[in-house]
């Protein structure tokens, strides 16, 4: 497959989505100039985009859970909890693991045997099976926008149902939901259809309907470099913006170091911003969204709240336009709608008494975010240069000689040679560069902090580091230390 960044011309489009509307029988039900009427009616205050801009121009942090069950009517029920006694500003509906993997036979399944059961056998909302009808019950139900979030390599009818469904923010990307959550889908075929699914975006804009798109930012959410996740969240907002999106939010996974946390969101919203403006997306709108540690929780729900807190005060002083907010019960499986709604409270608390304070221009976190600043650049210069300026041929292509390398991704796509580790004061380095190319006296920087932390730990620099730092939240601590970390 040859790929390149060119918007899909409209009777590419439109012949390939007759092949996706036919992958399923709900997919019969879409009708685009229906849909553009339908969304169209749907009122300011319910359109994600819209309330994204507003908080952005408030200097105001929304707040955003995930959640999603097999019954639609549960589904509702939980939703509506949410909103009003969890006081979230920005609903979701998580999409069921079957339907992630395109396996809509094992979904009808799934929701037959919840019926059976009465309780949810699936992880998540199988909104494709349900089809457009009970897609819009669900978004009409509730007073704030609603997202679709999944983890989709091939999301194209996905993306049909749903937007013809009501819903008014989309996530994912090409990247961001094949190298973290799949094995064996190649980049090209992944970027190929997620430009479907940024066209079908673009042509609703053209209609005057706008879609808010929202590229995964946290990736596989363990120890991930913010350079590497800044990088991979501008490539995908160029890939969306050039099939005619208009509304981004760009994503980073909180790594714990509040510094460096405050410093990547910075980065992030200059960077993509910067991106954008030098390939003529001007007109493109960009708002930031802030993932609550996405690594292992304590089992102690008073001590994850501990964990959720902390992640909802970086997010408020970095100004993220919304931040994902995790529950106490992260270390034992699907929360209750009460933890959830327990997990929302505590960041809205924290959101709420922070919001006067900014900690993005503050000499130390303008210092991290230069840094970051640097390594974008030196991993977009070679990208550019690998695709002479097409950045989907030059992503793939990045991906083969390891210049884009995401740590502990399952992807067999990915060269998996990126490792890194916390520095002495919790910050993520790189212990083991691969192949990226970062300049020579931004490698010594990254191996200065991590020999400091070796002088203090009394210790070599090594893969124990990795080790005891992915375990160190859930056990109390950030940085992995052997002497803290051997005591638990």
């Amino acid at each position: 497959m040859e790929i390149q960044n060119k918007q899909l011309s409209k009777d590419a489009f439109f012949k390939q989505r007759e092949e996706v509307l036919g992958q399923w029988h709900t997919g019969k039900s879409v009708n685009f100039d229906e849909v553009v009427a339908y969304q169209q009616a749907i009122p300011a205050t319910k359109r994600f985009g819209d309330k994204l801009a507003k908080a952005h121009k408030e200097g105001v942090t929304l707040i955003q859970p995930r959640a999603g069950v097999a019954l639609y009517d549960e589904h509702i029920r939980l939703l509506q909890y949410l909103e009003t006694e969890g006081e979230a500003d920005l609903l979701p509906s998580t999409i069921d693991s079957y339907t992630r993997l395109n396996r809509y036979k094992e979904a009808e399944a799934g929701i037959e045997k919840s019926k059976e059961t009465g309780r949810s056998m699936l992880n998540g909302f199988p909104a494709l099976n349900y089809g457009v009808d009970i897609c819009r019950l669900v978004t009409s139900s509730v007073k704030s926008p609603v997202q679709v979030r999944h983890g989709t390599p091939d999301a194209r009818l996905l993306t049909e149902i749903t937007i013809a469904g009501g819903f008014t923010s989309y996530e994912g990307g090409g990247i961001s939901y094949n190298i973290p959550y799949s094995k064996n889908h190649s980049i090209e075929q992944t970027i190929a259809h997620w430009q479907y699914t940024d066209r079908l975006v673009g042509l609703y804009e053209e209609a005057g309907v706008s879609i808010n798109r929202e590229p995964f930012g946290p990736l596989t959410g363990t120890l991930v470099p913010p350079c590497i996740s800044t990088v991979v969240a501008i490539i995908e907002a160029i890939l969306a913006a050039t099939q005619g999106v208009k509304d981004i939010t760009v994503g980073y996974g909180q790594c714990g170091n509040l510094i460096q946390d405050v410093a990547a969101v910075r980065s992030l919203n200059m960077l993509t911003r910067a991106y954008l403006d030098k390939n003529g997306y001007n007109d493109v709108r960009i708002t930031t969204v802030f993932h609550q540690w996405m690594g292992g929780f304590p089992q102690d729900e008073s001590k994850s709240f501990g964990v959720i807190s902390w992640g909802a005060a970086a997010s408020v002083l970095a100004k993220a336009t919304k931040v994902i907010v995790k529950t106490p019960h992260e270390a034992m499986g699907v929360p209750t709608k009460e933890a959830n709604a327990a997990g929302l409270k505590a960041t809205k608390q924290l959101t709420s008494m922070l919001k006067d304070q900014n900690f993005s221009e503050i000499p130390a976190v303008v210092m991290e975010s230069e840094i970051i600043n640097r390594e974008v650049r030196c991993i977009m210069n070679r990208v550019e240069e690998l695709g002479k300026g097409d950045y989907a041929k030059g992503t793939v292509a990045a991906f083969e000689a390891g210049i884009i390398d995401i740590p502990f991704a399952p992807s067999k796509y990915n060269a998996g040679k990126l490792m890194p580790a916390r520095d002495n004061n919790g910050a993520v380095r790189f212990l083991d560069i691969g192949n990226v190319p970062l300049s020579a006296d931004l490698m010594a920087f990254h191996r200065k902090k991590l020999e400091e932390r070796a002088e203090y730990e009394k210790r070599p620099v090594s893969f124990q580091m990795v080790i005891d730092d992915v375990y160190a939240i859930g056990k109390g601590f950030l940085v992995g230390r052997p002497s803290m970390i051997n005591e638990q």
